[in-house]
């Protein structure tokens, strides 16, 4: 059976974000996360008729620039376990400005069949038109829907549904701030049901109750004129680096030497800092292109943006890939949608 199921068990879990603040005071000092899971779901209109059985819980309560790989490895753990007491789908409410890389993780960090949606807010509670309602009603619809299993974790925003590995906010503000600049969305809910176009493509999964270190992995753009000062500084202090290139995934011919340098130590993943399109492979072959990094040790990062290649790469150096799985990783990461 497809669509919603009348069993359907969706547990909420908050972290904060937008989509929780309220004013700190009378005074124009500006809002701060303090609405829980609880007050989020009585908040939305409709939701008590959907017909679906819904559990809260509040997690953390920060802003989304204040999360780190702690929390969202303790996020995983949490939906791990919750999986196996009946829940049929996950609903994750957070803070807009790193959505797309707990979205990320979490299509990493867990191989569940079950949906897993992550929404938030472009605008908090106290601003005509807030949009937290309307994400999180239609982020239930999606998780709650049967036709989402297998499909990794997905962002529900604006009505349209993502997947994690594609999804970006692509605006400050804006409440059509997430896009998926190389493929689209993969579908859209209307009238409270989600209606798929395309499915994502196979995805790498690397479970586990704990990772076994923290690595220190940085991500450096590249800029014009750019001298490595920000690469000699990092030096010997990180476990792996990810590089945001020119355009197909290029650098000054003068960083050539530091950049095979740093690869012969840690892994050195090469993306682009374009904003869509992937990095090429055997194009361009002048000092500093992507054929010559390649060939001094970079690893391609093809499709991936620069922060869900530092996402994967992070989880990778936790779980003490070898040199072989990172690079099988980062070939089978970046499969394109299927229809």
């Amino acid at each position: 059976m497809t669509g919603t199921e009348s069993t359907s068990h969706v547990s909420v879990i908050s972290l904060g974000g937008t989509i929780a603040m309220t004013p700190r005071s009378t005074s124009n000092h500006g809002v701060v996360p303090a609405l829980d899971a609880d007050a989020l779901l009585a908040a939305v209109p409709g939701l008590q008729d959907s017909g679906i059985a819904l559990a809260a819980r509040s997690l953390r309560s920060l802003p989304g620039a204040s999360l780190g790989f702690d929390d969202l490895n303790e996020l995983a753990c949490v939906i791990t376990e919750d999986a196996a007491t009946g829940h049929s789908g996950f609903v994750i409410t957070q803070g807009t400005d790193t959505i797309e890389e707990t979205a990320y993780y979490l299509d990493l960090a867990t191989d569940l069949t079950l949906p897993i949606v992550v929404t938030g807010a472009m605008r908090n509670p106290a601003m005509a038109g807030a949009d937290g309602p309307a994400n999180l009603l239609a982020a239930v619809h999606v998780a709650a829907n049967s036709d989402a299993r297998g499909m990794g974790c997905l962002v529900v925003m604006n009505d349209e549904i993502h997947a994690a590995r594609h999804v970006r906010k692509t605006h400050s503000t804006s409440t059509a701030a997430f896009t998926s600049p190389n493929t689209g969305p993969l579908g859209c809910v209307v009238e409270g049901q989600p209606r798929f176009h395309t499915r994502p493509g196979v995805r790498p999964t690397l479970p586990s109750d704990r990772p076994r270190r923290q690595p220190r992995v940085a991500l450096v753009p590249i800029c014009l004129g750019d001298g490595g000062e920000l690469l000699r500084c990092l030096g010997e202090h990180l476990d792996g680096l990810v590089v945001a290139a020119f355009g197909a995934g290029h650098v000054p011919s003068t960083l050539v030497p530091l950049l095979e340098d740093h690869a012969r130590r840690i892994p050195v993943i090469l993306t682009s800092r374009a904003g869509a399109g992937p990095v090429l492979r055997h194009t361009y072959g002048f000092s500093g292109s992507e054929q010559d990094l390649q060939d001094r040790g970079l690893i391609n990062g093809s499709w991936l943006d620069p922060y869900k290649a530092r996402v994967l790469l992070h989880l990778l150096l936790a779980r003490q890939a070898t040199p072989d799985e990172i690079t099988a990783a980062y070939q089978t990461a970046t499969s394109l949608p299927v229809l």
